[in-house]
This record gives C-alpha cells, structure tokens and sequence, in this order.
C-alpha cells in the first residue's frame, strides 16, 4: 500500500523526469553529464531512491534550470518531514534491535503519562526475556534484520525499569487475543501471562483487558501508544508512524477512551488472564 510518505517521493520523482526531459535528453544522457550511473536517474525518477540536496543542486544544473532548485528543495523539505513520521521498521533496525529499544526507553523515562493499546502482543514494558526473545527473533526473520536479539532482549528489560519509578503513570489496555498469541515456548508463555497478573494493582499501572466476545464500537487494529498527550506511536507492520498533530493525537486518545469502556480491571481482568493461561498445553 502506497504511503503518503512514498507518494511524495514518486511526485518528487516524477518533477525530476519532467525536468530531463524537457532539457531534452534520455536517462543515459543525463547521467552520463551527471557523472552518475544510469541507475541512479532511474532510480530517483521512479521514487525508489530519496535525492540529497546535493542531488537536487546537480540536477537542475545539468537541466539547465537552477532556478529550479528551491522548488525542488521545498519538496524535500517535505519528504523528509514525512519520514520522520514514518519510520520504516527496515530502516530502524538496520541498526540492530539494541538501539530502538535504547530509543524508546528514553522517551518513557521523560514521559510522565502514557497510554498503551496493544492487539496482539504483550506490551514491551510487561514482557519476559523469554517473550521478548521470541518476538525480536520473529522481527528479524520476518524484516532480514540484524540478528542482536540478546543485546535488544536486555535493552527491553531496562525499559521496564520505567514502569517502577515514581513519577510515570502508564494506563494499558490488551485486547484478550493477545494473551493466546503463543510468542514463545507454552510454559514460558505461562510465565508470561503470570507477569502480566503481576502488574494489575501496581501504583505506576493501570492494566485492562478488552475481552474476546464483548461488543465493542471500534475494530482492534494495530497497537499504538500516546505519550503525554503530545505524540502518538502507531505501530504497523512496516513502520512506526509518529503522528503528533492535535488532532491526531485527540483522535486516538478518543479511540483509546473508547476501549477503556469495553476493557475490565482489577479482579476480572485477573480472570481474563488465568483464563487464558489455563487454555495453554504445556505438556
């Protein structure tokens, strides 16, 4: 599915070509006065590579259009604000698993209220190593990623360290098909979901459970957090989008409210929970 943040880069693209051509040469010409491989043109035309401001410069020189140029760098501008927004999840782990969680840990240490909604897995800051280890393995063999899983494993620990300091509130909300989403070995996914019981009636928690079978006025779809009711985190299973516009961030603080009302706590979410661990064949 095409992004905002792609279709900025093919229109970007498609403004270079219209510039080539009409400086009358094909894509060889072009770069052969660019000094650049064929591939490169084709590349940035077609949108599957985003221009340096140097390329931009180079560009409208060798069209013979420099007053082309600022144009052009207003259009990055905006590109790479979409990028910013839209973070590839390929791109982000590029550089291991270590290096996000280390990302995200400091954003939750300077956050003093966050609200959690999660569809299909356990929050980070409530999981095992044995969990966490099973879910950053099936990231990198799904993406092709680097394979740091223990250094990230105990990068993800230390952001739970959050979840007990006072001063940070997290108010978390599982919809019930997360706890029978098997991520690990079936006793130490038991183990998992004795951690979770855990957390219910901690000072910094507030932990709910949307259970399976109660109607709802909304469709669980991706998982996303809202940090101090400034930036959203929805996470795709691409990318993360970073949505901090007021009326994104309104919007799923409404979608989150509306959860809230269909989500038990305390003591049935207690029986949400032992209910799904009772469902697990640990033999």
């Amino acid at each position: 599915m095409s992004t905002d943040y792609q279709q900025a880069r093919e229109a970007l693209g498609a403004r270079l070509r219209e510039l080539r051509t009409k400086a009358d040469l094909n894509g060889k010409e072009f770069a052969e006065r660019l000094g650049w491989q064929r591939s490169k043109v084709s590349r940035l035309e077609t949108g599957k590579q985003t221009a340096a401001p140097a390329d931009l410069e180079a560009w409208t020189r060798a069209a013979g259009k420099p007053e082309a140029g600022q144009e052009l760098m207003r259009s990055l501008s905006g590109l790479q604000r979409l990028e910013t927004a839209h973070r590839s999840w390929k791109r982000q782990l590029a550089a291991g698993h270590r290096a996000v969680q280390e990302g995200h840990a400091v954003q939750e240490a300077q956050a003093e209220t966050i609200h959690i909604f999660e569809s299909g897995v356990i929050p980070g800051i409530f999981q095992t190593p044995d969990y966490a280890r099973g879910v950053l393995t099936d990231v990198s063999n799904r993406l092709g990623t680097a394979r740091d899983i223990e250094e990230g494993v105990r990068a993800r620990m230390k952001r739970q360290e959050a979840v007990y300091e006072p001063g940070h509130h997290f108010h978390v909300l599982v919809w019930e098909a997360a706890l029978h989403v098997v991520r690990c070995a079936p006793a130490a996914m038991a183990a998992q979901l004795n951690r979770l019981s855990g957390f219910i009636g901690l000072d910094t928690v507030t932990l709910g459970i949307i259970p399976l079978g109660t109607r709802t006025p909304f469709s669980p779809k991706h998982g996303f957090w809202i940090i101090d009711e400034r930036l959203v985190v929805a996470d795709t299973w691409n990318a993360e989008l970073w949505l901090d516009a007021a009326d994104d961030v309104a919007y799923y603080r409404k979608l989150w409210n509306l959860m809230e009302a269909s989500a038990v706590f305390d003591h049935h979410a207690h029986r949400v929970i032992a209910r799904a661990r009772a469902g697990l064949t640990l033999s």
